[in-house]
C-alpha cells in the first residue's frame, strides 16, 4: 500500500531566513506550484520528494534539544557528497556533527532548530532505489 514518502513538513518562524538556509546554503530549489494555503510557506524539491516549510507557530521548544540531531526527531536527506556539504556548512558557520554510525552522514539544525540528517548514498541511475530490500512486516523480526 505505502509506496514512498511524498513530503515532510517543517514549522519555521521566519520563511525568508529559512529559504536563505535551505536554498542558499543547502542548494535546494523551490517548487513554484505551491497554492495559496492561507499561511506563508514554501515547497522545496528533494529529488522526487518535497520538503514543505510552514510558517506557523511551533509548539516545540528550541532549547533543551539533544546536541546531536541523530538523537532527536529528524528528516534525512540524500546528498551526493557529504564532503561538499561539510564545506558549505563550515563556510556558512553552521555547526554540524558526524554520524555516529560510521557511515558518510552529517547532522545539523536549521535556523528553527529542526534536526536534519544528510546521508551520502549512491543511487543507481533510473532505479530510484536507495538501499537493498531489507523489509520485514511491522512488528516482525523476519522477512515477509
Amino acid at each position: 500500500m505505502i509506496a514512498g514518502i511524498h513530503h515532510c513538513s517543517l514549522l519555521v518562524e521566519d520563511l525568508e531566513r529559512s529559504l536563505a538556509f535551505y536554498c542558499g546554503v543547502l542548494g535546494m530549489a523551490q517548487d513554484a506550484a505551491r497554492p495559496d494555503l492561507g499561511y506563508a510557506g514554501a515547497w522545496l524539491l528533494a529529488g522526487n520528494q518535497q520538503l514543505h516549510l510552514l510558517r506557523l507557530p511551533s509548539p516545540d521548544p528550541v532549547a533543551g534539544r539533544p546536541a546531536h540531531g541523530g538523537r532527536d526527531r529528524h528528516v534525512a536527506l540524500v546528498v551526493d557528497s557529504v564532503e561538499r556539504l561539510r564545506e558549505r556548512l563550515e563556510a556558512a558557520g553552521i555547526p554540524f556533527t558526524a554520524s555516529r554510525s560510521g557511515r558518510p552522514a552529517l547532522f545539523c539544525r536549521d535556523p528553527d532548530g529542526n534536526a536534519l540528517e544528510f546521508v551520502e548514498i549512491a543511487i543507481a541511475v533510473g532505479s530510484g532505489s536507495l538501499s537493498p530490500d531489507r523489509s520485514v512486516r511491522c512488528g516482525s523480526k523476519s522477512r515477509s
